[in-house]
């Protein structure tokens, strides 16, 4: 079993218009834009990284937006629901914030005792915020969002799968321990990691195999300390029969990749370096950075992107 994984790292997704998915984490949901960089494979796309102050792992939500990209069909095979977390008590503020701002698919329920209130994002994601214990972490604070409702990072995610039995063997060798059942839904969670513990398996045995455009995860990725552990997570995964890539530099982590039973693409990156490697705390995702295979062409690239709002 592995003993390395300390929770989500990010939640990488595809999106339509840049400028809306911008405005949207920005203003809507109050988080802070960490970087502005370009899809290393497609550097005429944005990626575009939101989360707390310095982009805490376990607290970045990251976007590919793909201009007219049609957008995704819900279905098995995918995470169904990126979930932030909120203190104690911020649900109703959110309710009707969301609500002021147009937000879609506002829904609130409990689960396992938590209070949840679930929501589209611009191009149908699968949100929802769960009022959490803070558990030593703040929310960014540059924002009208106050601090006693601000997003803190993520709670977890659920995935949504037509048969969750393969998917829960596999998080179970990564360190996750299944923990209770209510209706179609498992939880598991990791202990001894960061406050983004929690996966819950949704078994939808008669729905449709999910389609992916805007509005769908591109890939869910898991935190490990440094490159070593990621090294023995790698051995680990392949020595039990998973296609894993080599190790890829990403700039501000390291990241390697494998596709899971139930079809959603996993992704284990590093803690290390960071998103202030190349800018100063005070100025994160306010410059546009390039990997440096890309600096040669920046002219080019800056007029193929379209501009955002600070």
């Amino acid at each position: 079993m592995i003993k390395d994984i300390k929770g989500l790292h990010h939640v990488t997704s595809m999106a339509g218009d840049a400028a809306e998915n911008n405005a949207f984490f920005t203003d809507t949901l109050g988080l802070r834009r960490v970087k502005k960089t370009v899809n290393f494979d497609a550097p005429e796309v944005y990626h575009l990284y939101y989360g707390d102050e310095i982009g805490t792992p376990g607290s970045v939500m990251t976007y590919f937006p793909f201009g007219n990209m049609p957008k995704g069909r819900r279905g098995t095979g995918e995470v169904g629901t990126t979930e932030f977390a909120v203190p104690k008590g911020a649900l109703p503020f959110w309710k009707e914030r969301l609500g002021n701002y147009g937000v879609t698919g506002l829904k609130e329920n409990s689960f396992l005792g938590e209070n949840r209130l679930q929501f589209d994002g611009p191009d149908g994601d699968g949100f929802a915020l769960v009022e959490s214990e803070a558990r030593d972490r703040s929310p960014w604070t540059g924002t009208d969002v106050p601090q006693d409702a601000g997003i803190l990072g993520f709670h977890g995610a659920r995935f949504t799968l037509r048969d969750a039995a393969a998917t829960g063997e596999l998080l179970s060798f990564m360190g996750y321990q299944k923990d209770e059942t209510a209706g179609d839904v498992t939880r598991y969670r990791i202990e001894g990691g960061n406050a983004a513990d929690t996966i819950d398996l949704e078994e939808l045995s008669g729905a449709k195999t999910a389609g992916q455009g805007a509005g769908s995860v591109h890939h869910i990725a898991f935190a490990v300390e440094n490159r070593a552990k990621q090294l023995e997570v790698r051995k680990a995964l392949m020595d039990t029969g998973y296609q894993v890539t080599p190790v890829i530099d990403r700039d501000y982590f390291w990241a390697i990749y494998f596709r899971t039973p139930g079809g959603i693409l996993f992704e284990v990156a590093t803690n290390e370096p960071g998103f202030d490697r190349d800018e100063d705390t005070k100025h994160l995702g306010e410059a546009l950075k390039l990997p440096d295979r890309y600096e040669p062409h920046r002219a080019q690239i800056e007029g193929l992107l379209p501009p955002l709002n600070s």
